[in-house]
């Protein structure tokens, strides 16, 4: 349910502060904790400075998130831009159709025939059983936005899922990870079929090894209301005889087709004829993407940030060849040029092109990235105008951690802050016993370091007149006796760690579900973890209840 109080934008900065939601029905409160990510140490300052400093980074990007005139203006650039609409939505539908995805998500299809229509794409390779947390993140701040869009520029925007399905990384999607009753991980991983690493997702066909996957992970979720659903949702999916992408797909889907969201493989030979000139520009001047991407990464490293992709070599070609395996070009050629025309479902896009094509294949007015994504997108500015094609505004895409309700109650009563729970120690725990020892104790010991060093420090400045080496030795016995009154509160807090047992489980408790083997929980865990501990309703909790923010990340309870 939306509240008035809480402030919900495309990206001004929000103070932290905590924000109590009562959930629909009146009798759930969820609760909403902002955590700036500039206090986050694996964020790169590139992600940081994006949400707080845009002005810093405005030279390689088409527009700031944050702005309602760069939305505007993104929006003209995208209904402008010709392209063949008609087609791309009987692409879509005829997926749709072939998974039997919900009607909602045909329907949406359908209004991207509207010249009037806009697309907020976001995307990700087809990771196992709906991959990592982040990838429904991702969809979900694309149907925020699209609503969002749709309402404040009374213009049709649908929330598109691009499924990256010619991808080639088999490690990348073939495990995903939940944690058992007793939060402890654990990764469920397929072999390796054969051509795993050179054969597109697309083309790798599930076979038993799927079934024996299925089991492994229904012994290890822990048993809820909805365990017994979810596997079967899965079955259904993950099967013998279809692929990966396909199986990725169809559960996209089952989750996210109701909101919506259009879910694109975007293997479909049919769509690559209307992306074919991409490809055929990209063969007739080789070594012009990676040169423009590589001047703009030597410009955000001396603008201080970090460059994500460099150029193989001055003539290298950002494409792949598609024949069973997936292999890079390594020279262009005019009888290449000329399949480029002929036989575009030959060709697959890399890292640089593939936003090209996406974005003139639909009508993007935003496109949803991870903090990591940022970084090569913004070598792109140059990239887009090279191929003719718009280049969309990049939001971020929400960065959340999902905690039960005692372990967002410890947070706050103990005013933990939220990063100190990822490193895999006591070092926050010791902290949080030490604050919370009596104050007398406390306070006894800090007067005892403060008298050593003032009466210590007297001596050693005295006893030089006598001997200039009984200077050394006071030093030494200062230094001995600060480390004996250390190991003094070591013993101390080791004797309140066996007092307060209570305190030390609340915190292991909220450490493993916040910081999964000390990995963030959304990059840890797979979406079935959650979709298991709170059912169907997960997802349309999370619609609601989830802040656009760029600047920081939530930690909620639902």
């Amino acid at each position: 349910m939306e509240n008035p109080e809480r402030p919900e934008c495309f990206g001004r900065k929000i103070e932290d502060r905590i924000f109590a939601v009562q959930w629909a029905n009146g009798n759930i409160n969820s609760l909403h904790i902002p955590v700036d990510l500039r206090r986050f140490p694996w964020v790169k300052q590139l992600a940081t400075d994006y949400a707080f400093q845009f002005s810093a980074l405005a030279p390689f990007f088409s527009g700031d998130p944050a702005s309602r005139a760069s939305w505007a203006s993104s929006i003209a650039n995208a209904q402008q831009h010709p392209r063949d609409r008609a087609e791309l939505s009987r692409i879509l539908l005829s997926q749709l159709e072939r998974r039997d995805a919900p009607q909602a998500a045909r329907d949406a299809a359908a209004r991207l025939a509207d010249p009037k229509s806009v697309a907020i794409v976001t995307g990700q390779q087809a990771g196992l059983f709906g991959g990592p947390l982040f990838t429904l993140y991702k969809a979900l701040t694309a149907v925020k936005l699209a609503a969002r869009v749709t309402e404040e520029h009374g213009v049709p925007a649908v929330a598109v899922f691009w499924v990256e399905s010619e991808d080639h990384d088999w490690d990348e999607v073939a495990s995903v990870s939940v944690v058992d009753a007793e939060q402890q991980r654990h990764a469920i991983a397929l072999p390796s079929p054969p051509g795993a690493g050179s054969t597109p997702i697309c083309r790798i066909t599930l076979g038993e090894e799927i079934n024996p996957a299925i089991a492994q992970l229904s012994t290890v979720l822990p048993p809820t209301d909805f365990t017994a659903e979810l596997i079967e949702d899965l079955k259904t999916a993950y099967r013998p005889g279809v692929t990966m992408s396909d199986a990725f797909a169809r559960l996209l889907d089952k989750h996210l087709g109701g909101l919506g969201v259009v879910v694109f493989e975007c293997f479909d030979r049919a769509s690559k004829p209307i992306v074919s000139r991409i490809f055929e520009h990209e063969l007739r001047h080789p070594g012009r993407t990676w040169a423009l991407a590589d001047a703009a990464g030597k410009r955000l490293q001396v603008a201080g940030y970090h460059a994500q992709v460099e150029a193989s070599s001055p003539s290298a070609v950002a494409l792949f060849r598609i024949n069973g395996a997936r292999t890079p070009i390594d020279a262009a050629t005019p009888d290449l040029v000329q399949q480029a025309r002929t036989r575009p479902e030959t060709f697959s896009p890399n890292v640089l092109v593939r936003p090209i094509v996406q974005d003139a294949l639909f009508p993007t007015v935003c496109y949803v990235s991870g903090p990591n994504e940022l970084a090569y997108l913004g070598q792109l500015h140059e990239v887009y105008a090279h191929f003719g094609v718009p280049m969309p505004l990049m939001f971020p895409r929400a960065s959340v951690t999902v905690l039960d309700s005692a372990g967002a109650r410890f947070l706050e009563k103990y005013a933990v802050p939220f990063e100190s729970l990822q490193p895999r120690d006591e070092s926050a725990l010791n902290r949080l016993l030490a604050a919370s020892l009596p104050e007398s104790v406390d306070r006894a010991m800090k007067d005892a370091d403060n008298t050593i060093k003032e009466k210590m420090a007297a001596i050693i400045a005295s006893v030089g007149s006598i001997d200039a080496t009984l200077e050394g030795a006071a030093k030494s016995t200062l230094g001995k006796l600060e480390h004996d009154l250390t190991a003094l509160g070591g013993k101390i807090i080791s004797a309140a760690k066996k007092r307060d047992d209570t305190l030390r489980r609340q915190f292991a408790r909220a450490q493993a579900q916040a910081f999964p083997d000390g990995i963030p929980q959304e990059r840890a865990l797979g979406t079935i973890a959650l979709l298991n501990r709170y059912g169907p309703a997960f997802v349309q909790r999370l619609v609601d209840e989830l802040p656009l923010d760029i600047g920081h990340h939530w930690v909620l309870t639902l």
